[in-house]
């Protein structure tokens, strides 16, 4: 059998096992933050388009006042301050997992070696956060 007519089974077999290696070969791929909060049902596509009008700063803020009013704004204990830092982490490496096609790619990205990835994930559990997606 040739190759050459994309009807031939054989074409169809190769085709196949390169898409199959291409996924073994990325960690990330389809980690969307996006696709799993969409399963979720907990965000759909007019609140997409409300939070793509609204700045990062503004959505902190927002969440931070909503967290507040469930507690009657007593965030005391919580040192929402010295823990911003880690919160902004934990996001930015869920952002770079979903946007990047490999564990190593997301290190590039983020100017971090595989071994300071590796452990920030660790850190975060950020890999949890995408085993059902």
């Amino acid at each position: 059998m040739s190759l050459d007519k994309p009807s031939d089974i054989s074409y169809i077999i190769c085709v196949g096992y390169v898409m199959a290696n291409k996924q073994k070969l990325s960690t990330t791929i389809n980690k969307s933050i996006i696709t799993k909060l969409r399963d979720q049902n907990k965000l759909n596509d007019s609140l997409l388009v409300l939070v793509s009008n609204l700045t990062l700063e503004d959505l902190i803020a927002i969440k931070l006042e909503l967290s507040c009013d469930l507690i009657n704004n007593r965030l005391y204990g919580f040192d929402i301050w010295r823990n911003s830092n880690k919160i902004v982490q934990e996001a930015i490496l869920k952002f770079a997992i979903s946007t990047t096609k490999s564990k190593k790619d997301a290190a590039r990205f983020l100017d971090l070696t595989y071994v300071e990835f590796k452990k920030l994930l660790r850190k975060y559990e950020v890999e949890d956060y995408f085993k059902d997606v």
